[in-house]
């Protein structure tokens, strides 16, 4: 088998630098190649082998997942599919160290994308916190490296061998889940046991799934698994020996310390990309139970962009960042796998949510285990006291008048951590909250600190209130039906809300401010998503809306973008039932929401056309109709203004069927005339989708279709009361408007139906509406997403 069968497009898949190049990084490419699968797959199981090359040897492990339930069926691609994408997430932590990696398996175009790009930011991200700053465990050269800008990190090229002989690719279906259902990414730690709490309180279910890593890091969870395993329903655990395949890796480090497991340090050596190789793994579990929302921990300051001597990071902590949420979330959308990814936590301080977890939820915070140096002592594990984590828990507990012996602690570790506190501080939590913490220790007498010490030792109130920031932590980053009853949680605790503006903190309304009934942008949900939804300016309050740029914020956002997003729809009946601008309307929601949910540069959505070529409904009232001609023309010109503008790329974005010719002729005129590229989308992307979701043949017009994405998000708009099926029964399968067969053919809508409508409006639902809005934007997204990557010349012709 070839294994270079399927090679990365684009740059990222250069070797760096080139050969005879003088290159201070060569002494980290220590390995020739490293391949992974391909997976041997069982139902309740996985197992991936991960084979080294170097010096003309093979070493090889397996990395092994189990499952206490089947959540895999071996002939399905799908299973396949996700199993070789969780066997894939440990490799990422090696791109710096290899000079292949060949990923064995089933990997679509999405699932490469991804691979490619965090492969990339892990490998910054080592570079920098892990080679460029101080690391007990690095030998030699390794130990002082330069800094380097580069343009890219990963020195491994990646590739993508398909080796499941005789197995189909998967196919694009979305995974039916429900957003009631919460998993919720669970350990020992505050932030998963307060989730918890938080999720369970509100009255949502809450799937607890504890990944369990072989070895001494599973001691953390263990004292909460068995109180959730006996106590709470849903509990799940997932098996992992990743721990033992990251010191693999480390035994085969030449410049790590072979003592590296008796060096005692809060940072694990080498690998920075771990929450997704747990998160990944519970993926099967959500699948099968139909979950809709998978709830991390981490708080405020784990969103973070630092630059050290002109390279860009994320300190380390991407993959507990909010920007590390949405690039999953994307991911999952772009597969169909119906997944939202967030934290409920990140307005809040450290201080804030241990003082909630002990103060609220006390029967949980006994279980709490941060240590990563825990030990047995019977059946419970207990926490050295010694390290950081230790000094921080007992700090926070003693600040806010709770007992660090209610998890663990004795009496001789709390005054130890809180001398040790006082002597060597903490290092791995925010100077501000860091400041608090010790103000509020000094306060109450818990703590002494030299006389010159006092005097950098400052209140900082901020960390004690609700902390919302335009980029790590917006009040519209959770979903909207969470908000208020968890926002009203934490103002319990919390001492108001502040807001950045600028290097300052404000204060603010939170319950009287528009971002709580901003949309989140990844779920389709309610009336009151809809009220806001046509607001088109994002969390960090930057639009994504071209009319309402001043022309010099255009100039800038046009450097930075090249596609723009041409919503079309019609004014015209649609039945007794629904409201005439329907076409128009769905057309630029679709539009905004598309836009919404894409990364960074985001598409610019260029302000509706709501009339379209409706001459065929003119025989009911409301219909307002333009000629071919005349929509053809308007998008004409609007498309040259486009590409006079830098634009290369244009999707424009149809609401009405009866527009298609108008606007095929138009993208192509626009295509000759200003060679950019231009195409029309009329549901095509999604309808297969849809018809499985759909029960009426021939819903054409007005029917089940419409009806339920109207009541999706605008049911106030909706007169079900007047609703009637009429679905059309055609003489011919060849005049059938839904057969694939069907020939091109137009008529007045009168003469097929009295009513307007062609279908049956009355098997609509609101539930039923969600699924298709989120249809359609997942595969607009996938497809924006591909074309905000790609050059002219790629679109026209894949080159590698």
């Amino acid at each position: 088998m070839n294994t270079d069968s399927e090679l990365p497009e684009g740059s990222s898949s250069e070797a760096m630098p080139a050969s005879g190049f003088s290159d201070p990084l060569e002494v980290l490419s220590i390995w020739d190649r490293l391949e992974v699968g391909p997976v041997r797959l069982e139902r309740k199981r996985l197992i991936a082998p991960y084979r080294l090359f170097f010096d003309g040897k093979t070493e090889e492990t397996e990395l092994i997942y189990s499952y206490e339930e089947g959540v895999f069926d071996p002939s399905e691609p799908e299973s396949r599919n996700l199993a070789d994408m969780i066997a894939a997430q440990v490799a990422l932590n090696y791109g710096l160290f290899c000079r292949r990696i060949i990923f064995r398996g089933i990997y679509d175009a999405t699932d490469r994308q991804f691979l490619r790009d965090m492969a990339e930011n892990t490998a910054r991200e080592i570079y920098v916190k892990k080679f460029l700053e101080p690391n007990p465990f690095l030998l030699g050269k390794a130990a002082r490296l330069p800094a380097l800008k580069q343009s890219r990190y990963c020195r491994a090229k990646l590739a993508f061998a398909n080796s499941v002989e005789g197995m189909k690719k998967p196919r694009w279906r979305r995974w039916l889940t429900d957003r009631d259902r919460h998993c919720i990414l669970s350990s020992g730690g505050k932030d998963s046991l307060l989730s918890f709490g938080l999720i369970d309180e509100i009255g949502r279910e809450a799937h607890s799934v504890f990944i369990n890593e072989s070895g001494r890091h599973w001691f953390t969870a263990l004292n909460a698994y068995r109180y959730f395993k006996k106590q709470v329903p849903h509990t799940g655990r997932v098996w992992v020996n990743s721990d033992r395949v990251f010191s693999w890796m480390l035994q085969h480090m030449a410049f790590i310390r072979k003592n590296f497991a008796d060096i005692r340090s809060d940072e694990y050596p080498i690998r920075l990309w771990t929450v997704a190789v747990f998160l990944f793994g519970a993926l099967p579990l959500m699948r099968k139970r139909g979950i809709g929302r998978l709830v991390i921990g981490d708080e405020y300051d784990t969103t973070r962009r630092l630059s050290h001597q002109g390279i860009p990071h994320y300190d380390g902590l991407y993959d507990q960042s909010r920007y590390f949420d949405e690039a999953l979330t994307r991911y999952y959308l772009r597969k169909g796998w119906a997944v939202s990814q967030f934290s409920i936590l990140r307005s809040l301080s450290e201080l804030l949510i241990e003082t909630m977890l002990a103060k609220r939820y006390p029967h949980l915070q006994e279980h709490q285990t941060s240590c990563h140096a825990t030990h047995k002592e019977g059946d419970r594990v207990h926490p050295c006291g010694r390290c950081e984590k230790c000094r921080r828990i007992v700090g926070m507990l003693t600040a806010v008048d709770e007992d660090p012996g209610r998890c663990g602690y004795t009496e001789d570790q709390i005054n130890t951590c809180l001398k040790q506190l006082a002597e060597k501080g903490t290092y791995t939590q925010a100077a501000a909250e860091a400041s608090q913490l010790f103000h509020m220790l000094l306060q109450k007498g818990k703590i002494e600190v030299p006389e010159p010490a006092k005097q950098s030792i400052k209140p900082h109130p901020e960390t004690l209130k609700l902390r919302f920031d335009p980029q790590s932590s917006p009040v519209g980053a959770i979903p909207v039906d969470l908000r208020t009853d968890l926002y009203r949680i934490y103002s319990e605790y919390g001492k108001g809300a502040v807001r950045r503006t600028g290097r300052r903190w404000e204060s603010f309304d939170l319950f009287a401010d528009s971002g709580m009934s901003h949309p989140y942008p990844f779920e389709i949900d309610s009336e009151e998503i809809a009220a806001s939804a046509c607001d088109p300016r994002t969390a960090s309050g930057e639009t994504h809306y071209w009319g309402e740029l001043t022309w010099p914020d255009a100039a800038d956002r046009f450097r930075k973008v090249d596609i723009a997003i041409l919503p079309v729809g019609a004014i015209e009946q649609h039945g007794p039932h629904l409201p005439l601008d329907t076409d128009a309307f769905d057309a630029e929601y679709l539009a905004k929401r598309v836009a919404e949910a894409c990364s960074d540069p985001k598409p610019l959505v260029l302000p509706l056309i709501p009339y379209g070529v409706s001459y065929h409904h003119e025989d009911f009232k409301g219909t307002l109709s333009i000629s071919n001609n005349t929509l053809s023309r308007i998008v004409y010109d609007i498309g040259v203004g486009v590409a006079r503008n830098g634009f290369k790329k244009m999707l424009i974005i149809n609401g009405h069927g009866g527009n298609i010719p108008a606007l095929n002729y138009a993208a192509q005129m626009i295509n000759r005339d200003e060679r950019i590229f231009v195409c029309v989308d009329t549901g095509d992307t999604s309808d297969v989708d849809i018809e499985a979701i759909t029960e009426t043949p021939n819903d054409v017009h007005a029917g089940e279709v419409e009806t339920s994405t109207s009541l999706a998000v605008r049911p106030h708009l909706v007169k079900m009361d007047r609703a009637e099926a009429s679905v059309p029964d055609f003489s011919s399968r060849y005049l059938d408007f839904t057969s694939k067969r069907s020939v091109s053919w137009y008529a007045h809508t009168r003469k097929i139906s009295a009513t307007g409508v062609m279908g049956d409006p009355t098997r609509a639902d609101a539930r039923k509406g969600e699924r298709i809005w989120e249809l359609m934007i997942a595969h607009l997204v996938a497809f924006v997403e591909e074309l905000k990557r790609m050059t002219l010349d790629e679109i026209y012709q894949r080159r590698y």
